[in-house]
């Protein structure tokens, strides 16, 4: 059973992973531009490769909206980097999700069925918007792999949050 969801409105503490290729993506706490940030299931899951490569097509439109784009996985590093380089995501792609940050950002986690499927427990996805501040204006959390917002709605509705300073919704 998953920890409380995280409260919209909320701020999120920074939290970083290593980063495909080196370095480290930190997301959450103060930051210039929003976040679009993505949990997902890792590399033995080909409903997320469809789902990041939709992302990744799309990761114009959405840094030319203003956000940073952070995807992450409780995967290896060996697996995150043969994903990106497979795939060629052009997006900051993070590993090494551990289970105290899947249960702060309120992700559901899963055993896996077999070591066909992976080696450790993962998370189930998530995708979170951000604000520059770090307070969290949208949540989608899901209990499987298929279940996730369409992005074009999302990134459309975002834009009209941002021109219009909406507040988050479902704070009650």
């Amino acid at each position: 059973m998953p920890t409380p969801k995280p409260v919209a409105d909320s701020i999120i503490a920074p939290m970083s992973f290593p980063r495909a290729g080196g370095g480290e993506i930190t997301v959450g706490g103060q930051k210039y531009n929003w976040t679009l940030l993505v949990v997902y299931r890792g590399k033995h899951c080909p409903r997320c490769k469809r789902y990041l490569t939709i992302l990744d097509g799309m990761r114009n439109d959405w840094t030319a909206a203003g956000f940073d784009i952070a995807v992450v996985s409780a995967d290896t590093q060996e697996k995150a980097q043969a994903d990106q380089e497979e795939f060629g995501w052009g997006f900051d792609l993070g590993y090494d999700l551990n289970e105290a940050q899947m249960n702060l950002l309120g992700l559901y986690v899963t055993e896996p069925l077999s070591a066909n499927e992976t080696d450790r427990r993962f998370a189930e996805p998530g995708t979170y918007v951000l604000r520059p501040n770090g307070s969290l204006i949208a949540v989608s959390i899901s209990n499987g792999p298929a279940v996730r917002p369409d992005l074009s709605e999302l990134l459309d509705g975002m834009i009209f949050n941002k021109k219009n300073d909406r507040p988050a919704r479902g704070t009650v």
